[in-house]
C-alpha cells in the first residue's frame, strides 16, 4: 500500500469515529454523554384518594398534592390565583388558578426567567420563600412579594396579567428579616409586613417580630417609619417562637392580622390579631390558636400534621375560606411529599375567624355549608386525588410547566426534538451545590410509581443516566446505567448524608448494551423498588423495599419535598 493510500485510510478512520460511523457505512450509537428520553409517566396510588366523593357537594384535601408550600391567595371577580414557595428550584414560584378553590391548574410560574431568578450557589432551601400574592384594585395590578434568602433579599415583580409574564424584580432595601406581604387598603393606601428581628437582643432562640411599613404603589418602594405590631407572639411570657408568615385584612371595618407560630413542623400553628387602626396596637383573640394539629393523638389515623402559614380568601357570594400547608405522614413524623396546599371553610365566631376548631382532626373529605363546586373543565393535570401525569416530549423546545431544574440552568444541556428529551451533563453532578442536568417531577403521593424509557450508552465509570429521586445533594438515590470493572450495569446507589452506597447492580448482556430500556420506581412509603424491562412487560427487580426514608424532611432536613426526574452526569 502507497503511503498516499495510507494516509486516506487513516482519514477515513478518523472521520468514521468523529462521525459515529463504522467503516462498513452502517450507522452505530454516537459515542456521547447524551441520555434520551421517550416519556416520563408519574401515577399516585394513595388510599385516602381513593374514596369516592360527591364532586357537586364535597371536595379533597388536599387541594394540592406535594411540595407546593407557604399558599398564598388573591381573587380578582371570578378568579383566583395562588403562589408557593419554590425555595432553589427553578423556574420560582409556581401560580395556579381556579374558578372554585378546589380544582387548580397550574398556569406558569412568576419567576420564569433567569434575569428574575439567579440562584447560583444558593443552598437548596435558600432562594424564594414564602412569596405572597395580592390584587390592587386601585390599579388594576396584581403583586407578589418575596424574599430570596441567601441572595437579592426582599422583592416585588407585578404585573397587569398573572398569565403573561411577571416585572423584573423590584428591590426592597428598608425592608429586612423573610415573609413580606402586601395589603392594599379601602382608601388606597398602602402596607407591608414581614417577619424580621425584634428591636434590641432577642430574648430568648426563636423570638421574632412583625414589623410594618407604608408602601407607594407608585414607587413600588416603602417610606417613612417601620413599627413592630406583634413582638414575639400571642402571649411573650411563654416564649413564643418564630412568629412569620403575616398577612394583613380589613373585614368589616375592623383590621385582622393573621400569622403562623411554632415553627414549621409539628408545632406549626395559625394565630390572629385584631386592631381598629392598621398600624395597632393588635390585640391577640382569645380563641388562639385558630389551626393546629399539635394537640392531637399521634396515633391517630391518617394524620395531617404541621397546619399552618394560612391565608383567608372571600367568595364573591360573601363566604371565607382559608388555605394553608399541611404534611401528611406515613409514619411518625417522614413524609416525602414535602409540605402539601390545603382548603377548609372559616367559621366566624364572635368576630373571629376559626380555621378548625382545637382538638379536631383535618378531614380528607370536606363538605362546606351551601357549597356547590363548578367541575366543567376538570383535567387529568387537576393536582387532586391519584391522578396519572404523563409527558411524552411532543412540544418540541418546550417543557410542560410542572417540570422544575435544580437552580437557574446556565447551559443548554436540554432539547427536546422528535417526541423525545435529550440531556447532556453539565459542569455539576447530583451530588454538588450547582445546576446538574436533571428535570424533575413532584412526589405528589406517599405511594407512586414512575417509568421512563431511557438510550444511554455510557463511555466510562464516571458517566451515568437515570432517575434519580432528590431530596437535596446529600441525601438522594439514583437509579440507571453507567459502566462498573467494564461492563455496563443498572445500579441503585443510596446517598445517605453524602454516604453513598450501592444497593444493587444487574449486570447488562452485551447484546442487550445499545438497546433502550424501561426504569420504574416504585413508591411505598419508605420503601422504595427498583426494576428494568427493554419490553415493558417482563421486569426485573434491581432493588425490592429499599430503606429510603432518607428522603424525608425530619431526616434530610431542609423545606422541600422529594423530586423525582430524569439525570445524566459525569
Amino acid at each position: 500500500m502507497t503511503t498516499q493510500k495510507i494516509f486516506f485510510s487513516l482519514i477515513i478512520i478518523l472521520f468514521t469515529i468523529a462521525t459515529g460511523l463504522n467503516i462498513t457505512g452502517c450507522q452505530s450509537i454516537p459515542q456521547t454523554n447524551e441520555a434520551i428520553f421517550d416519556f416520563f409517566e408519574y401515577q399516585g396510588e394513595d388510599v385516602i384518594f381513593e374514596t369516592p366523593i360527591d364532586s357537586i357537594y364535597e371536595y379533597r384535601n388536599p387541594i394540592v398534592c406535594g411540595f407546593y408550600p407557604d399558599p398564598s391567595i388573591c381573587r380578582k371577580g371570578e378568579d383566583y390565583y395562588m403562589v408557593h414557595s419554590s425555595f432553589s428550584y427553578y423556574p420560582g414560584i409556581p401560580i395556579l388558578h381556579s374558578r372554585d378553590l378546589v380544582h387548580w391548574e397550574q398556569i406558569g410560574h412568576v419567576l420564569d426567567r433567569p434575569s428574575q431568578l439567579k440562584l447560583d450557589n444558593i443552598r437548596l432551601s435558600g432562594g424564594i420563600y414564602a412569596p405572597t400574592i395580592s390584587y390592587n384594585p386601585a390599579n388594576d395590578t396584581f403583586y407578589v412579594v418575596t424574599t430570596c434568602v441567601d441572595g437579592i433579599g426582599n422583592f416585588v415583580v407585578k404585573t397587569k396579567d398573572p398569565q403573561q409574564g411577571w416585572s423584573d424584580p423590584i428591590l426592597l432595601p428598608e425592608v429586612g428579616g423573610i415573609d413580606p406581604s402586601l395589603f392594599f387598603d379601602e382608601d388606597g393606601k398602602a402596607y407591608l409586613v414581614h417577619n424580621d428581628a425584634p428591636i434590641g437582643i432577642p430574648e430568648y432562640d426563636g423570638h421574632r417580630a412583625i414589623w410594618i411599613h407604608n408602601y407607594d404603589p407608585g414607587t413600588d418602594q416603602t417610606f417613612g417609619k417601620k413599627q413592630v405590631i406583634v413582638d414575639g407572639g400571642v402571649d411573650k411570657s411563654k416564649h413564643p417562637v418564630w412568629i412569620e408568615g403575616p398577612h394583613l385584612y380589613k373585614i368589616k371595618g375592623k383590621y385582622y392580622l393573621m400569622a403562623a407560630e411554632g415553627g414549621t413542623s409539628i408545632n406549626h400553628s395559625e394565630v390572629i390579631f385584631t386592631s381598629d387602626h392598621v398600624k395597632g396596637p393588635y390585640r391577640p383573640v382569645s380563641d388562639n390558636p385558630i389551626l393546629t394539629q399539635r394537640d392531637l393523638p399521634e396515633d391517630r389515623a391518617n394524620p395531617i400534621t404541621c397546619t399552618g402559614h394560612a391565608d383567608l380568601i372571600e367568595t364573591p357570594d360573601g363566604q371565607w375560606f382559608a388555605i394553608f400547608l399541611a404534611c401528611r405522614p406515613y409514619e411518625g413524623d417522614l413524609y416525602h411529599t414535602g409540605r402539601e396546599t390545603f382548603l377548609l371553610p372559616v367559621t366566624w365566631k364572635k368576630g373571629t375567624p376559626v380555621i378548625m376548631e382545637k382538638g379536631k382532626a383535618i378531614p380528607t373529605v370536606v363538605r362546606p355549608e351551601n357549597w356547590k363546586a363548578d367541575v366543567a373543565g376538570i383535567t387529568p393535570q387537576t393536582f387532586t386525588g391519584n391522578f396519572r401525569w404523563r409527558d411524552d416530549f411532543n412540544t418540541d423546545e418546550k417543557l410542560a410547566l410542572e417540570w422544575l431544574f435544580i437552580r437557574t440552568p446556565r447551559e443548554n444541556w436540554w432539547s427536546i426534538h422528535e417526541g423525545k428529551l435529550h440531556l447532556t451533563p453539565t459542569a455539576f453532578d447530583i451530588y454538588t451545590v450547582g445546576a446538574p442536568a436533571f428535570i424533575g417531577h413532584r412526589q405528589q403521593h406517599t405511594n407512586f410509581t414512575v417509568t421512563t424509557e431511557m438510550s444511554f450508552t455510557p463511555l466510562n465509570e464516571q458517566t451515568f443516566a437515570g432517575l434519580v429521586c432528590y431530596q437535596n445533594e446529600k441525601f438522594n438515590l439514583i437509579f440507571g446505567k453507567t459502566i462498573r470493572k467494564g461492563k455496563q450495569v443498572i445500579t441503585v446507589v443510596r446517598t445517605d448524608n453524602d454516604k453513598q452506597t450501592t444497593e444493587g447492580i444487574f449486570t447488562l448482556e452485551d447484546k442487550r448494551t445499545d438497546l433502550p430500556l424501561y426504569l420504574r420506581i416504585t413508591g411505598r412509603g419508605g420503601k422504595y423498588s427498583f426494576a428494568l424491562s427493554f419490553d415493558k412487560k417482563k421486569w426485573q427487580e434491581v432493588v425490592n423495599d429499599l430503606d429510603a426514608t432518607i428522603l424525608s424532611t425530619h431526616k434530610a432536613g431542609g423545606f422541600t419535598g422529594t423530586i423525582i426526574g430524569m439525570y445524566t452526569g459525569k
